[in-house]
């Protein structure tokens, strides 16, 4: 059935969860893990990933599903209704939402739900543990393309959009596909670090925008804003349960780098709960095949290669650039 972006999906009880506590959660023990029932790939954001091998590994780490204890899902229920009940939703204007509704085709599943029960899930954590910033960032932030070259709308309707938004918002929006991109490439992270001492130092940063390749432009403040908003839409991608064992799940690799980045720099400004796995990497819930099981041990570096390269892909794909440069405050170079 073809979704609306008029109506808000009721969340997962994982997500639930890291709405009601504002952090990543592991539930090991809380949760089984088991495949989903004739799970298709071509189905998701997915849909694009080429050559059996990435297909395989990705497949094994999304098909799958949680299937909650009972008392441990009232448990979490109870919470994210007094959430709910403590933060309430802001509307999206009318004009918005029509566009949403008639000029976009959110009807792609993101393995555990659709597109928009991302969107929507973003967008809630977003009210209540980002209160500083606009919580429509998040509920449009993938609009203008995912990191599988999926595209919720043409680019010849980016001024409609851009109509319907302030301009805070507006960059932000078009920044997000093309940061998430830069993160998952590696250069960005590493300069980020290696600066870590100045991060205040940023005067801006120059990409390019997925979509259409065309140039933009963020403050440094604005690019801390944005690696914020990052970190909360990774918390969506994380495993539910033996993350001893998941260790090198991509977006796995991305948020504990990214979240030590903000530590280190200063600059996590959201509300994102993390404590590492400190069970041992043994499975507990989770069943596993041979080959579901030999994804586990590829190293983390490794996988965060063949991150780095597929993301290569898919812009080279598209003609996007991923290239970018900082300006830093006092230096004539890049």
């Amino acid at each position: 059935m073809k979704q609306s972006a008029a109506e808000r999906p009721d969340p997962t009880t994982q997500r639930k969860a890291a709405i009601a506590r504002g952090a990543a959660l592991e539930h090991t023990g809380k949760v089984t893990v088991a495949p989903i029932p004739s799970f298709d790939l071509d189905r998701t954001i997915f849909k694009t990933l080429e050559g059996k091998a990435a297909r395989f590994v990705v497949s094994t780490r999304v098909g799958k599903e949680a299937h909650w204890n009972p008392a441990d899902a009232q448990a979490v229920q109870a919470e994210y209704a007094a959430a709910r009940a403590a933060h309430p939703l802001p509307a999206v204007s009318p004009e918005l939402m029509q566009f949403l509704v008639s000029e976009c085709d959110f009807d792609v599943e993101h393995a555990d739900g659709s597109f928009l029960d991302h969107l929507y899930f973003c967008f809630e954590y977003t009210v209540q543990h980002y209160p500083q910033q606009s919580p429509l960032v998040m509920f449009l932030h993938s609009i203008l393309g995912t990191g599988t070259n999926t595209f919720a709308m043409t680019a010849d309707k980016i001024p409609a959009l851009r109509a319907l938004m302030s301009p805070e918002d507006w960059k932000q929006v078009e920044a997000f596909p093309s940061v998430l991109r830069l993160l998952y490439a590696g250069p960005l992270r590493q300069e980020l670090r290696d600066n870590v001492h100045r991060a205040d130092a940023i005067d801006s940063i120059s990409f390019h925008r997925v979509i259409d390749n065309a140039p933009i432009t963020l403050s440094g403040r604005d690019l801390w804003t944005a690696l914020n908003y990052q970190l909360i839409h990774l918390v969506d991608f994380l495993p539910v349960a033996n993350w001893a064992t998941h260790q090198n799940d991509t977006s796995f690799i991305l948020f504990r780098d990214l979240y030590d980045l903000l530590e280190a720099a200063g600059k996590r400004e959201a509300m994102v709960g993390y404590t590492p796995a400190a069970s041992p990497r043994k499975l507990q819930g989770e069943p596993q095949g041979v080959g579901a099981w030999l994804t586990t041990l590829i190293p983390v570096s490794v996988s965060e290669r063949m991150a780095a390269k597929s993301v290569a892909r898919f812009s080279e794909r598209i003609g996007h650039s991923l290239d970018y440069r900082i300006s830093w405050a006092g230096s004539t170079g890049g």
